[in-house]
């Protein structure tokens, strides 16, 4: 992770729902130290075709998702029309864990993949 990134959240909450007719819900919830919420939604396919996000729109305004593996979940974000990062997540086999791999660039244009590590909150 790059040592611009700043300081971590204080908590971050991944939804992830089937909503029925082949389309998922994912919110993501992230608190700041201050205890601010930033709040993001996007509804979609697992087909790798994109489509808009709701709410913050700092890390993407759209995005396209793909399922390569039932414990897969492979997501493009883009912003101002152009690749803003791809994102990774992998469920443990138990369900209790999920890993999330970031690729971006830097301010310099290098690129670089952070891990976040999540535990099930139910």
């Amino acid at each position: 992770m790059p040592d611009t990134y700043g300081p971590p959240p204080k908590r971050v909450t991944y939804t992830f729902k089937d909503v029925g007719s082949g389309q998922w819900l994912t919110e993501v919830d992230i608190t700041a130290r201050d205890d601010s919420v930033r709040h993001v939604a996007i509804q979609y396919r697992r087909d790798g075709r994109a489509v808009q996000g709701q709410g913050d729109v700092a890390d993407g305004e759209s995005a396209a998702v793909h399922a390569p593996a039932p414990n897969v979940l492979v997501m493009s974000l883009a912003r101002n029309k152009g690749l803003e990062s791809v994102r990774a997540y992998v469920i443990s086999a138990d369900g209790k864990e999920m890993t999330e791999a970031a690729a971006d660039v830097n301010e310099a244009g290098m690129p670089f993949v952070r891990n976040f590590y999540f535990k099930r909150l139910r």
